[in-house]
């Protein structure tokens, strides 16, 4: 008998590690994973479609301010083709440096809420450096699409 419960007791470890596995909160082996760093739901937050549209156009701008980049202009879309189905967009124009921009798309694919890249169009300046030796920024027009869940 008391074999038996140990047998439980191992099934029961075992089964827990992999459903932590799945939800992402560990990593095989038993280290912490990255996605436990970006805990948090994966649905934009907000009692009204309009504030889950203010959470993802701070989300964002948090992404592209931790990279040094600058917001020019900004336009959130929950009234488009999607939004009946629960997603909201967002439209950003912005300059960054180059390398920053990998960093962004990192930081938006990996991180919670879940965020879709819809649109990605990046201009590089006309010149090939500037006066000091480095590049210049680049302009990037990037579309973000995340679900709200809408009313609990």
């Amino acid at each position: 008998a008391l074999a038996t419960i140990l047998d439980h007791q191992r099934a029961l470890t075992q089964t827990s590690d992999i459903l932590e596995q799945l939800q992402g909160r560990k990593a095989r082996g038993g280290v912490a994973s990255r996605s436990a760093e970006h805990a948090g739901s994966p649905f934009l937050e907000g009692p009204t479609v309009t504030v889950a549209g203010a959470a993802l156009l701070q989300r964002v701008a948090a992404a592209i301010g931790n990279v040094g980049g600058t917001i020019q202009s900004s336009q959130v879309d929950v009234l488009g083709t999607d939004a009946k189905d629960g997603f909201v967009g967002l439209l950003v124009s912005c300059e960054m440096e180059q390398p920053a921009l990998q960093k962004v798309l990192y930081d938006l694919e990996v991180g919670m809420p879940f965020l879709f890249v819809d649109q990605l169009d990046v201009q590089v300046p006309q010149t090939t450096a500037t006066s000091d030796g480095g590049e210049g920024p680049i302009r990037v027009m990037l579309g973000v699409s995340g679900r709200w869940q809408g009313k609990k």
